[in-house]
């Protein structure tokens, strides 16, 4: 269980930004300097300027990824503006660093559409190697990335999105094992329609399930429905909902096998949770405060997981992001596909061994050094299937 830092140390971590460029060479001669610099790097110049693809071994850009944000969607504090979105993308970077050895750096803009927003990453492309979005407003989120990979010739990944679904997927995973349910039969419940909501809710999909509702402010999300709908809600109703169920989050999880929260506090409650069906699995990861107290509901489930570090099971997205990048600038990846996504939270998920699953280990640690190892490698594995 971790400790809650002091105010002072938080501050004083921050001083001066948290992180730093180095050189790796030193310049102490002008021997050096006719190295690194002029006249010795015209040559790298003229040679890349005849073979441009040849930037990705002579350059940064080979391990050096855009940790990019437009602050409209920080954390759980909502629209704080880039500046405010600053610390929050350096301690990105810290972990790409620290866990994969992925150069990361923040690229935080001024700039609210769509276009902008796209166009200034697109402008950036020829110095990286790959853009990790990152705290971006929904619906927004979702056409940026998705007209930004048309544009630009290295990944896209949206961890919002795609990080947070494949570390939620990893989690479900080992709660089937667990309970001995199976992916196709279980009924889900998924509080919350962002970027997080539809990502994870989506992957299920894709891995499975077939019977999921997703639920916003207003209740369930059903084809037809009109009110508070949106061109992403629109969307994922064609998909999902196969009964058409309508009413309330309440209503919905009558039955319901998995609810997955990914909205706001104290949102359900334990009478909820007894109408649900026989061993429940809960991943309530608001946060500060989760959709249900973890103390409550821990007794009363098969497993409980929130995205808190101070209870067991953790959903962090820190499990996904620096591995799948380092399988991606290894492999030269022009893109991210669904198949590296369940070949991600498949690796995370078999970490776990059968003796070590439990009711209160369904997840590798957020800082455990298997992980991204075996995230790049699952990455790479995808690609080398697709030659």
């Amino acid at each position: 269980m971790s400790r809650h830092p002091s105010s002072e140390e938080v501050f004083k971590v921050h001083q001066g930004g948290k992180i730093e460029i180095k050189s790796k060479f030193e310049v102490k001669t002008k021997d050096d300097l006719a190295l690194v610099y002029t006249p010795g790097v015209a040559l790298v110049c003229e040679e890349i300027a005849r073979n441009p693809a040849k930037v990705f071994d002579l350059t940064i850009k080979k391990n050096t990824i855009a940790v990019f944000t437009d602050g409209s969607a920080i954390l759980g504090l909502g629209d704080l503006g880039p500046e405010a979105a600053l610390p929050v993308m350096e301690g990105k970077a810290m972990l790409f660093k620290a866990l994969a050895n992925v150069d990361a750096f923040p690229i935080c803009i001024k700039g609210k559409t769509v276009d902008e927003i796209v166009n200034i990453a697109q402008a950036l492309e020829p110095t990286f190697g790959g853009f990790n979005l990152e705290d971006i407003s929904a619906p927004r989120c979702f056409e940026i990335e998705k007209k930004l990979q048309e544009l630009v010739n290295v990944p896209v990944f949206h961890d919002d999105q795609h990080g947070t679904a494949v570390v939620t997927l990893a989690a479900l995973y080992n709660s089937l094992r667990l309970t001995g349910k199976k992916i196709d039969q279980i009924k889900v419940v998924v509080s919350g329609s962002g970027a997080a909501g539809i990502a994870c809710s989506k992957i299920f999909l894709s891995a499975g399930v077939k019977n999921l509702i997703i639920c916003d402010r207003i209740g369930a999300i059903y084809a037809g429905r009109s009110e508070g709908m949106n061109s992403a809600k629109e969307e994922f109703a064609l998909i999902s909902n196969p009964n058409h169920e309508k009413g309330s989050l309440k209503e919905a999880l009558v039955g319901a096998d998995l609810f997955m929260g990914l909205s706001g506090p104290n949102l359900i409650d334990l009478n909820d949770i007894k109408k649900m069906a026989a061993e429940p699995i809960i991943f309530a990861m608001s946060n500060p405060i989760p959709e249900i107290d973890p103390e409550i509901a821990t007794p009363n489930v098969a497993v409980m997981a929130t995205g808190r570090s101070d209870f067991p099971n953790q959903i962090n997205n820190v499990l996904c992001f620096p591995g799948f990048f380092r399988g991606l600038l290894d492999s030269k990846a022009k893109k991210v596909t669904e198949d590296m996504k369940l070949a991600a939270a498949k690796a995370i998920a078999s970490l776990i061994s059968d003796k070590e699953l439990s009711k209160e280990y369904i997840i590798p640690d957020a800082l455990d050094e298997r992980v991204a190892p075996a995230v790049a490698n699952a990455i790479k594995q995808v690609l080398l299937s697709t030659v």
